[in-house]
């Protein structure tokens, strides 16, 4: 099937119940990364719009079907949209790299296969959940069941809106719950298409509503509205902190997935082809726009002139283009502030003492679109604000070290605390660093593989809760202890 064959709408709305719901907001231009054109527009919701979307949710929650039905119902459900997500995958896949910039390739391999399997896992998930039962107190029997919350509120990013929103969708409404999402404003086209898809699968109306617009404006009405139980975001930590304050004020739980500045820490004990396989994808894979990424790669210093030119001359072959093509291996940059970003970057770090190694300007060869060169700086400490500050794009930033703690003390140093890479086949060295380093994720000798049934989050300014099955099981549910006497217990008698 050509991508000609699928259809751009010329605006998306809201979905609320089950249906289209176009309504009067400010309409706003959808663009293309690669070539900076406008494909197509939504209508940003106003509070009055989020409301009816809160309210489908709430009706769907308190007199529809999905909270009632058996497990096994639900496991149907969701076994069905993973199978329908991977049978419209060509069109989801075209929608989100026309929308994203992102590799093409990489939406099919990596983005939507996560997608459909964050359904069928919470499948799995809930067929195999019991509750607890407590008979140690004599005389009586307490079970401790758990129920939905009732309506989540989840806002995805723009860097991988389908692999993320998936998973927060998946994640709520597979104990019960329904729920109303909000996509970046920057991204929408896919999550709009794939949430049609989910009643299409057999979801019934209003377990997932969708609104679009601008964080300050749908965002915020969304995680204010008093009918709001949970909410569930990813993105900047910045908005992060102010979804929390604001959720606050009605008592409302959050998860929140933010920023990282990850190290990648590189012995000369590690097995140097994979180390410098795996740093490469670290950083430059998704365009570099990925909170999980390998940005500053920490290099012991009797191999750093090896590892540094054979990384160099890498990231100067990587093939960047066209994102829908089959040889690219870079795209564009989502958005052209976030191409001024990294190129502002870029222009700084010679002042603060850095080595520019490659890249740092737009790439040429293209007469439209936010392509930057793949860049690299050498740094002469972590103080330089390309080590502190997470740019979320194609720019590594290599630092090096002489001793175990002194990896162990540059790693840690960082407001952020989401994911570390260590590589070394030396057991020691990985015991010794996989239990210091201050970070929800530590992998070995590998880049970025995700057990979901681990969980998945930050340490300090990287987030506040986890995803997992366990962990989102206690956030999108409530726990409820019911006491039962095995036989009559005497009762003191007030009043006679």
């Amino acid at each position: 099937m050509s991508t000609t064959d699928f259809k751009v709408p010329v605006c998306i709305g809201s979905f609320i119940d089950g249906q289209p719901h176009l309504g009067t907001g400010t309409r706003l231009p959808i663009l293309n990364p690669a070539t900076d054109h406008t494909v197509s527009e939504f209508s940003e919701a106003q509070a009055d719009e989020v409301g009816l979307a809160v309210t489908g949710s709430r009706r769907a929650f308190e007199q529809g079907p999905w909270p009632r039905m058996s497990v096994d119902e639900r496991q149907a459900v969701l076994r069905s949209i993973h199978q329908v997500l991977l049978q419209n995958a060509p069109e989801l896949a075209y929608l989100e790299c026309l929308n994203t910039g992102i590799v093409m390739r990489e939406i099919e391999q990596r983005h939507l296969r996560r997608a459909a399997l964050n359904f069928s896992f919470f499948a799995d998930y809930i067929g195999q959940s019991s509750d607890a039962v407590y008979r140690q107190t004599q005389g009586y029997t307490t079970t401790v069941m758990r129920e939905p919350v009732g309506v989540a509120a989840l806002i995805a990013p723009w860097n991988a809106p389908l692999a993320l929103s998936s998973m927060q969708i998946a994640s709520s409404i597979a104990f019960g719950n329904t729920c109303v999402v909000k996509p970046s404003e920057q991204s929408p086209l896919a999550v709009a298409r794939m949430i049609e898809l989910l009643c299409e699968a057999g979801l019934p109306p209003g377990v997932v509503n969708l609104v679009n617009g601008r964080g300050p404006v749908t965002g915020q009405a969304l995680v204010t509205h008093p009918e709001i139980n949970r909410v569930s975001f990813t993105g900047g930590t910045e908005t992060g902190r102010h979804i929390m304050a604001s959720a606050a004020q009605n008592l409302v739980p959050c998860t929140l997935e933010l920023g990282g500045k990850s190290a990648n820490i590189i012995f000369a004990s590690a097995d140097l082809d994979r180390a410098l396989d795996g740093a490469l994808l670290g950083i430059f894979s998704n365009n570099g726009q990925q909170c999980l990424a390998g940005s500053r790669i920490l290099v012991e210093r009797c191999i750093l002139d090896d590892f540094m030119a054979r990384f160099v001359a890498r990231a100067r072959a990587l093939r960047l283009g066209d994102p829908m093509a089959d040889c690219t291996e870079l795209g564009p940059l989502a958005s052209r502030a976030q191409m001024n970003r990294v190129l502002q970057f870029a222009q700084q770090a010679p002042a603060e003492g850095c080595t520019l190694l490659a890249g740092g300007q737009p790439a040429g060869g293209f007469g439209s679109g936010y392509y930057v060169q793949p860049t690299a700086v050498l740094a002469p400490d972590n103080r330089c604000s390309v080590a502190r500050q997470e740019i979320f794009g194609p720019f590594a930033t290599l630092l090096s070290f002489d001793t175990e703690d002194e990896a162990l003390a540059i790693a840690n140093d960082s407001e952020f605390g989401l994911v570390s890479y260590v590589w070394s086949d030396h057991l020691p060295t990985v015991t010794l660093m996989t239990e210091g380093l201050r970070t929800g994720v530590v992998w070995v000798n590998t880049p970025m593989m995700r057990e979901l049934r681990a969980p998945f989050g930050g340490f300090k300014n990287s987030g506040v809760g986890r995803q997992s099955g366990t962990a989102c099981e206690t956030f999108f549910t409530e726990e409820k202890a019911i006491t039962v006497p095995t036989r009559a217990h005497p009762l003191r008698r007030l009043g006679v």
